[in-house]
Protein backbone atom coordinates (compact mmCIF):
# COMPACT_ATOMS: atom_id res chain seq x y z
CA UNK A 1 0.00 0.00 0.00
CA UNK A 2 1.64 3.49 -0.64
CA UNK A 3 1.11 6.58 0.97
CA UNK A 4 -1.48 8.09 -1.28
CA UNK A 5 -3.93 4.81 -0.79
CA UNK A 6 -4.03 5.11 2.71
CA UNK A 7 -6.52 7.79 2.80
CA UNK A 8 -8.54 6.23 0.52
CA UNK A 9 -8.72 2.91 2.41
CA UNK A 10 -9.00 4.69 5.95
CA UNK A 11 -12.09 6.85 4.59
CA UNK A 12 -13.81 3.52 2.77
CA UNK A 13 -13.36 1.57 6.25
CA UNK A 14 -14.27 5.00 8.51
CA UNK A 15 -14.60 4.68 12.27
CA UNK A 16 -16.78 5.24 14.81
CA UNK A 17 -16.91 8.54 15.19
CA UNK A 18 -17.60 8.71 10.66
CA UNK A 19 -20.66 7.29 11.36
CA UNK A 20 -23.85 9.39 11.52
CA UNK A 21 -24.41 9.60 15.33
CA UNK A 22 -28.69 8.09 14.50
CA UNK A 23 -26.89 4.48 13.42
CA UNK A 24 -25.44 4.31 17.43
CA UNK A 25 -27.16 6.80 19.46
CA UNK A 26 -30.40 8.55 18.85
CA UNK A 27 -28.23 11.68 20.31
CA UNK A 28 -26.01 13.93 18.90
CA UNK A 29 -22.84 13.66 19.96
CA UNK A 30 -22.20 16.95 20.03
CA UNK A 31 -24.89 17.66 22.80
CA UNK A 32 -23.93 16.90 25.83
CA UNK A 33 -26.28 15.15 27.73
CA UNK A 34 -26.65 17.99 30.44
CA UNK A 35 -27.27 20.42 27.93
CA UNK A 36 -25.55 23.77 27.14
CA UNK A 37 -25.44 24.29 30.87
CA UNK A 38 -21.56 24.93 30.81
CA UNK A 39 -20.82 26.43 27.31
CA UNK A 40 -23.48 29.17 29.11
CA UNK A 41 -21.95 29.78 32.36
CA UNK A 42 -18.46 29.87 30.19
CA UNK A 43 -19.89 32.42 28.08
CA UNK A 44 -21.32 34.30 31.37
CA UNK A 45 -18.09 34.96 32.92
CA UNK A 46 -16.96 36.17 29.70
CA UNK A 47 -19.94 38.75 29.42
CA UNK A 48 -20.35 39.34 33.25
CA UNK A 49 -16.78 40.45 33.69
CA UNK A 50 -16.82 42.67 30.86
CA UNK A 51 -19.49 44.73 32.46
CA UNK A 52 -18.15 44.49 35.78
CA UNK A 53 -15.33 46.59 34.57
CA UNK A 54 -17.13 48.87 33.53
CA UNK A 55 -19.73 48.97 36.34
CA UNK A 56 -16.31 49.07 38.96
CA UNK A 57 -14.24 51.41 37.17
CA UNK A 58 -17.66 53.57 37.25
CA UNK A 59 -18.33 53.13 40.89
CA UNK A 60 -14.58 53.41 42.37
CA UNK A 61 -14.03 56.65 39.85
CA UNK A 62 -17.51 58.12 41.28
CA UNK A 63 -16.81 57.25 44.90
CA UNK A 64 -13.07 58.28 44.70
CA UNK A 65 -12.24 60.80 42.54
CA UNK A 66 -15.61 62.81 41.80
CA UNK A 67 -15.78 65.96 43.81
CA UNK A 68 -14.28 65.15 47.56
CA UNK A 69 -13.74 61.58 46.87
CA UNK A 70 -14.13 59.68 50.14
CA UNK A 71 -14.36 62.63 52.30
CA UNK A 72 -17.98 63.05 50.83
CA UNK A 73 -19.35 59.70 51.71
CA UNK A 74 -21.71 59.18 54.80
CA UNK A 75 -25.17 57.95 55.28
CA UNK A 76 -26.76 60.62 53.90
CA UNK A 77 -24.64 60.42 50.98
CA UNK A 78 -25.71 56.93 50.40
CA UNK A 79 -29.33 57.95 51.07
CA UNK A 80 -29.25 60.61 48.09
CA UNK A 81 -27.34 58.24 45.40
CA UNK A 82 -29.99 55.58 46.79
CA UNK A 83 -33.27 57.55 46.20
CA UNK A 84 -32.20 57.47 42.05
CA UNK A 85 -33.65 54.64 40.26
CA UNK A 86 -30.61 54.53 37.98
CA UNK A 87 -27.79 54.71 41.23
CA UNK A 88 -30.43 51.61 42.37
CA UNK A 89 -29.92 49.20 38.95
CA UNK A 90 -26.55 50.38 38.88
CA UNK A 91 -25.27 49.39 42.55
CA UNK A 92 -27.95 45.73 42.10
CA UNK A 93 -26.39 44.88 38.81
CA UNK A 94 -22.95 45.25 40.36
CA UNK A 95 -24.08 43.23 43.15
CA UNK A 96 -25.69 40.54 41.32
CA UNK A 97 -23.27 40.44 38.58
CA UNK A 98 -20.33 40.12 41.05
CA UNK A 99 -22.25 37.22 43.13
CA UNK A 100 -23.09 35.41 40.09
CA UNK A 101 -19.51 35.76 38.46
CA UNK A 102 -17.83 34.67 42.16
CA UNK A 103 -19.90 31.89 42.73
CA UNK A 104 -19.92 30.47 39.43
CA UNK A 105 -15.88 30.52 39.36
CA UNK A 106 -15.84 28.67 43.01
CA UNK A 107 -18.20 26.30 41.73
CA UNK A 108 -15.97 25.58 38.65
CA UNK A 109 -13.13 25.41 41.28
CA UNK A 110 -15.37 22.80 43.17
CA UNK A 111 -16.06 20.35 40.46
CA UNK A 112 -12.08 20.90 39.39
CA UNK A 113 -10.77 19.82 42.80
CA UNK A 114 -12.92 17.31 44.66
CA UNK A 115 -12.84 13.80 44.23
CA UNK A 116 -15.57 12.24 46.02
CA UNK A 117 -18.96 13.45 44.06
CA UNK A 118 -21.05 14.01 48.13
CA UNK A 119 -18.09 16.28 48.87
CA UNK A 120 -18.60 17.94 45.29
CA UNK A 121 -22.43 18.38 46.31
CA UNK A 122 -22.15 19.70 49.94
CA UNK A 123 -19.59 22.17 48.65
CA UNK A 124 -22.12 23.32 46.12
CA UNK A 125 -25.12 23.38 48.54
CA UNK A 126 -22.54 25.76 51.04
CA UNK A 127 -22.11 27.47 48.04
CA UNK A 128 -25.29 28.11 46.66
CA UNK A 129 -26.72 29.15 50.55
CA UNK A 130 -24.16 31.99 51.05
CA UNK A 131 -24.94 33.19 47.73
CA UNK A 132 -28.79 33.36 48.24
CA UNK A 133 -27.94 34.68 51.71
CA UNK A 134 -25.80 37.49 50.38
CA UNK A 135 -27.81 38.20 46.99
CA UNK A 136 -30.69 38.33 49.65
CA UNK A 137 -29.23 40.51 52.34
CA UNK A 138 -27.70 42.68 49.61
CA UNK A 139 -30.43 43.30 47.56
CA UNK A 140 -33.14 43.82 51.00
CA UNK A 141 -30.63 46.19 52.37
CA UNK A 142 -30.18 48.47 49.00
CA UNK A 143 -33.90 48.35 48.37
CA UNK A 144 -35.18 49.30 52.10
CA UNK A 145 -32.35 51.49 52.61
CA UNK A 146 -34.49 54.54 54.52
CA UNK A 147 -33.48 58.18 53.68
CA UNK A 148 -35.37 59.59 56.79
CA UNK A 149 -33.52 57.90 59.40
CA UNK A 150 -30.49 59.84 58.28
Amino acid sequence: MTTSEAPRLAKSLGTEHDRPASLDNPRSPRKPKGGNFEKNAWLFMRFSGLALIVLTIGHMFIMLAWDDGVHRIDASFVAKRWDSPFWQIWDLSMLWLAQLHGGNGVRTVIADYTRKDSTRFWLNVLLALSMILVLVLGTYALLTFQTDSV
